[in-house]
């Protein structure tokens, strides 16, 4: 098998299997990937279209393939000396009618064998929630759905089970509970079955015997008067309606309205999504469980390397990687010969927050790299336009600074959707407070207000206290949430926040006693830190990032919007750190959570170099837009902010082939960013949300983008649009190659988004997930065309293809140097100095030299290509710390004036082609 050099993610679902990516290895396998990057394969719920709701950890999709599918595609892979790495989910797993361990929570209650599977708290303070689990999946209140009959009673005589529907959910009736329905049964024999039920109370393991009598519910199921025991069950009659809810009331479950979630969910959710339920995979139990089949294709050779979603909800990360790390070691010696692996790389998501570091003891490769997304954008940004764009943004819209923005949604997350999980953790601190006598007076709501300044102000998803506290790594951050938190409490709260500190990690829970005080502190803790994950996400990622736009291309997964830009020694500085630290570290710049493709990204941060212009086109086509917009009772429609951001979206998203007057592709495009806006308006929560829409708002921006964008009195402003967006085409093209080429150059291992070797234009999802063309793709792959063709028609992607293609089979040449290789950086002086960025990588049998432009909008001027003319660059040259051979070195498209001087000319190393990598090879 290959060594790990470049990965491909692929999204699998019931419309594009495992079966559908088969004939796709050997091109792939051309292309220069050396892994693919799959989306989780566990069996899913039915109509998944991402795989992270598994609903049965045992087996792999059948909706993909199933397992011989799974085999069928590795043997592809393995003709080509290709592995698979394999994306899992451990902190969460779908609930439902399809998951047969909710199912069986949900009948047996606590004494389930999944009871300790999921995270639940089964004592409350709430009488109607002690012992119970509260499921608010009613489209209305309780008493509303039971009254109307929209809760019915079932029976399903296959199994011999009753359940209660209600739309697409299904809630099991416990089989303890059967006496109390069979005993309106005038059958004799069906009446002493029921008593044989009801005896179930006291039965130990019950779910066995309650199957056995099932059985004989079968047999006799036809002699039950069905109709009639469940017509006396139907709520919408006084005696029904007693019946049945005297009947839920013995549930292990309290079945709730939606709304009732935020406030009063009693287990923990993946955020705040109540299809999704938190798993305690910290047990040994569960982690078996639920890792059973991944260890088992990774013994028989199927799973070459491993993905952990969402690593910062788990209860102890650090020890869950670590003993992940323990049993993958093991099975290794365990796999086939033709599967032989010395190590199988873990890599985990994990947002890292500004300054933050992976910490390097939890025995993983790296992260997935949303910091590399992070560390190039920041690289394209101009400096000189942040403040231009902040006045005309700030003026606009009357939005406060992104740190504030930050600070308001995570104050309206903490009080809405995850207000109950809030609750849970104030709770928590109120009793670790009552364990003391010092600090038994502390109140609820004291406890409450700084519980939420701590958490508005913290600075990254999570910190990781353990049995020792806090660690040193995380302290500044905590610090800095305490700091913050302190400032905008009174005074009379600055004690409460001072025992925060002390509980939450201040004080190392070993250091008390065996008890329960060390007990309620473990607790606290662990609670305290699967809050503020969830916050942070639901607060920047799904809220903040839609309120704010001074420039859309700061904006997305793992990006600190706080920073425009950053200067040339950053990156090279966050290189060095990389190759010193996680060398195996993913690369990407594109995934299936981004909130705008690589290259639509590319082509935004184009305007950092062009604000004043933007500005003054923003300006003129709101004044061209006036009749477009709607008066509403409590404002116009769209908002001023909403606008804004809708142009930076079209100006970055237009696709390249797009003509204005194709009415098919405009419609097309249309639907493509009326759904993006629709989003967009609800993850801001300010004019419409997803809990509350609001219709005349949404209605009136969706008619907005179709009279810009379709109707013929516009035509002046589409027009203008179309023009703006083809002016910075080429620019953002040549950030995109220049982005390009550094995920595939720079210490760390490139990943390539699914179709991303031809353009990407795309949205948030589902936009970023719809289908690919690969018979375009292999297409330009099979087609021999010179470096000069591929400029001229770079509005193909081909370009683009071809140098991912050029660069990956350099890689897979020069292995040591790429992944192991120093990493050097280069310095450049002349005119244009600073709109280059140039390094080296060198190991001890080759070197390699990089050259990529940034910030190099005018000086393109008016080429129609995006290749910087070669007298443009002037004297700009690189000073080498070491002289190169002209018959060992050879730069990509086997084009590049090489001297043996230690001086390189941008004019010759850029003259053919708009970036350069030169292999100089001893």
């Amino acid at each position: 098998m290959k060594p790990l050099n470049a990965t491909l993610r692929l999204q699998f679902h019931a419309g594009f299997t495992l079966d559908d990516a088969l004939p796709l290895v050997p091109y792939f396998a051309r292309l220069g990937i050396s892994h693919l990057y799959a989306s989780p394969l566990l069996s899913a719920r039915p109509g998944s279209v991402h795989g992270y709701d598994v609903i049965d950890p045992s087996q792999i999709n059948p909706h993909l393939g199933g397992e011989a599918a799974l085999i069928r595609l590795v043997a592809a892979l393995r003709l080509h000396g290709m592995g698979l790495i394999l994306d899992i989910v451990s902190n969460h797993m779908a609930v439902g009618s399809d998951n047969p361990w909710w199912q069986d929570l949900l009948t047996w209650g606590r004494r389930s064998r999944y009871a300790s599977f999921f995270d639940i708290q089964w004592h409350s303070t709430d009488p109607l929630l002690e012992g119970q689990l509260l499921l608010p999946f009613l489209a209305s209140d309780y008493g509303t759905v039971l009254q109307s009959g929209d809760m019915p009673l079932r029976f399903q005589a296959r199994d011999g089970s009753f359940y209660v529907a209600h739309h697409e959910h299904r809630f099991p009736i416990s089989p303890t509970d059967y006496g109390q329905i069979l005993c309106l049964c005038e059958d004799t024999d069906v009446q002493a079955l029921g008593m044989r039920f009801a005896a179930l109370h006291s039965a130990n393991p019950a779910a066995d015997k309650a199957r056995l009598l099932q059985q004989e519910l079968v047999a006799l199921a036809h002699r039950l008067p069905v109709d009639d025991l469940l017509q006396a069950y139907d709520g919408r009659s006084a005696e029904g309606f007693q019946r049945l809810h005297s009947l839920l009331e013995r549930q292990a479950y309290r079945l709730a309205s939606w709304r009732t979630a935020a406030d009063d969910i009693n287990w923990r959710r993946f955020f705040d999504i109540n299809e999704l339920a938190g798993l305690r995979v910290e047990r040994n139990e569960v982690f078996e469980a639920t890792h059973q089949k991944i260890f088992a294709l990774i013994r028989h050779g199927l799973v070459d390397g491993l993905r952990i979603d969402h690593i910062d909800g788990l209860a102890d990360p650090r020890g869950y990687c670590r003993k992940l790390r323990r049993r993958v070691d093991a099975l290794l010696a365990e796999r086939p010969l033709g599967a032989a692996l010395e190590h199988l790389p873990i890599y985990v998501e994990k947002i890292l927050a500004a300054d933050e570091q992976l910490h390097r003891d939890w025995g993983v490769d790296g992260t997935t790299g949303y910091e590399f997304m992070n560390q190039v954008s920041l690289l394209q940004h101009d400096p000189a336009g942040e403040a231009i764009l902040a006045e005309a943004w700030s003026s606009l819209s009357e939005r406060p600074a992104f740190a504030e923005e930050v600070r308001l949604a995570r104050q309206q997350v903490l009080n809405a959707s995850l207000a109950g999980d809030f609750e849970s953790v104030a709770h928590a601190l109120l009793q670790v407070a009552r364990d003391d006598l010092m600090s038994r007076d502390l109140t609820l709501g004291a406890i409450r207000r700084a519980l939420q300044a701590l958490v508005e102000q913290y600075p990254v998803y999570r910190t990781y206290l353990n049995a020792g506290g806090r660690p040193e790594q995380d302290e500044p951050f905590f610090q800095q949430a305490y700091n913050a938190a302190r400032q905008r409490l009174g005074e009379g709260d600055w004690p409460v926040l001072d025992s925060l500190q002390h509980w939450l990690g201040g004080q190392p829970w070993r250091s008390l006693p065996p008890g329960r005080a060390r007990k309620h502190l473990r607790h606290a803790c662990i609670r305290f830190q699967q809050l503020t994950a969830p916050t942070a996400a639901k607060a920047v990622e799904d809220t903040a990032f839609y309120r704010s736009a001074l420039l859309l291309s700061r904006n997305d997964v793992g990006f600190d919007a706080e920073r425009f830009s950053a200067p040339l020694e950053a990156f090279h500085q966050a290189c060095e750190q990389r190759l010193q630290q996680f060398p195996r570290n993913l690369l990407c710049t594109a995934t299936h959570d981004h909130k705008r493709g690589e290259d639509t990204r590319a082509r935004l941060a184009v305007l950092s170099e062009r604000s004043r212009w933007f500005v003054s086109r923003v300006e003129h086509w709101r004044e061209l837009a006036a009749p477009l917009r709607t008066a509403l009772s409590d404002g116009v429609a769209p908002a001023p902010g909403d606008e804004w951001m809708l142009y930076q979206t079209l100006l970055g998203s237009w696709p390249l082939a797009l003509e204005e007057h194709d009415c098919v592709a405009m419609q097309t495009y249309l639907e493509r960013v009326q759904q993006w806006q629709r989003k967009a308006l609800r993850e801001a929560k300010l004019h419409s949300s997803w809990s509350a829409t609001n219709d005349a708002y949404e209605q009136a921006c969706q008619a907005f983008i179709q009279g810009l964008l379709q109707d013929p009195q516009n035509q002046q402003l589409r027009h203008s649009l179309t023009q703006a967006a083809q002016s910075i085409a080429c620019a953002g093209a040549l950030n995109s190659l220049t982005q390009c080429l550094l995920r595939m150059t720079v210490p760390g291992v490139p990943d390539l988004y699914q179709g991303n070797e031809f353009w990407d234009f795309s949205l948030v999802d589902p936009d970023n997930r719809r289908a690919v063309d690969y018979a375009a793709r292999r297409h330009g792959l099979d087609d021999s065309t010179n470096t000069a063709q591929l400029l001229q028609q770079w509005r193909n992607g081909r370009i683009k293809q071809a140098l991912i293609c050029q660069v990956l089979e350099r890689r897979q040449a020069y292995p040591e140097l790429f992944s192991q290789g120093r990493y050097l950086p280069l310095q450049v002086q002349g005119r244009h100095a600073a709109q280059v960025l140039a390094f080296a990588r060198v190991a001890d049998n080759a070197r390699a030299i990089v050259v990529v432009p940034r910030l190099a909008c005018g000086l393109l001027a008016d080429t129609p290509i995006p290749l910087i003319p070669a007298q443009a660059w002037d004297d700009t040259r690189l000073q080498l710390p070491f002289a190169l051979s002209p018959a060992n070195c050879s730069g990509l498209f086997a084009s590049s004036a090489v001297t043996a001087s230690k001086e390189l000319l941008l004019s010759a190393v850029l003259k053919e082609i708009p970036v350069n990598l030169l292999i100089d090879h001893a």
